[in-house]
């Protein structure tokens, strides 16, 4: 998905609900961030950036309110056992996204985009990426010649929720943006 804005207000403030919710531990001791998850963080990186150089398109920097966007909605899917975009609650992805990578009067652009997937443990980076690139929406996030930033979470889950088939899964999400 993608969504952009022209002119966007700043949030100047979290609840402190939402702070409680940034501060605490991976959703639960069943989903983990390992060193073998923030490897296929950089592979994930890694060949979406050889994708787009090979488009003749510009490679993509870490944003660390991107992955914090990313981080917390894989987390908060597996957590509350649902698949989407929009985040539980009803939010849509690119105001959920906002509270971590803000739009502000320095800034005439903004604008997000969101991809996610999920498989079997071993999903690896080839694996998603030609997923997301055989999937129209997605294909598009990734050749957006207007994105400069992207934020990367990978967490596997063990007898993950329902909506994950209640097997062992790899949940990643990609949040991309451009502030300009």
């Amino acid at each position: 998905m993608k969504v952009a804005a022209s002119r966007r207000a700043l949030l100047f403030c979290l609840t402190a609900a939402l702070l409680a919710v940034l501060a605490a531990p991976v959703a639960t001791a069943r989903t983990q961030r390992t060193a073998h998850q923030t490897g296929l963080e950089n592979d994930v990186l890694a060949q979406l950036n050889t994708i787009r150089v090979s488009h003749g398109l510009v490679a993509l920097t870490l944003s660390p309110g991107l992955d914090a966007a990313a981080t917390q909605h894989t987390r908060e899917m597996i957590r509350l056992d649902y698949f989407s975009h929009d985040s539980a609650d009803g939010t849509s992805f690119d105001d959920r996204i906002e509270r971590y990578y803000p739009f502000s009067a320095k800034f005439t652009n903004w604008s997000v985009g969101e991809n996610l997937v999920w498989g079997e443990p071993g999903l690896d980076a080839a694996e998603a990426l030609r997923s997301w690139m055989a999937s129209p929406p997605h294909r598009r996030n990734i050749l957006d010649p207007a994105w400069r930033d992207i934020g990367i979470a990978a967490l596997h889950v063990t007898d993950a929720p329902s909506a994950f088939g209640g097997e062992d899964v790899t949940v990643i999400t990609t949040d991309f943006g451009v502030r300009s």
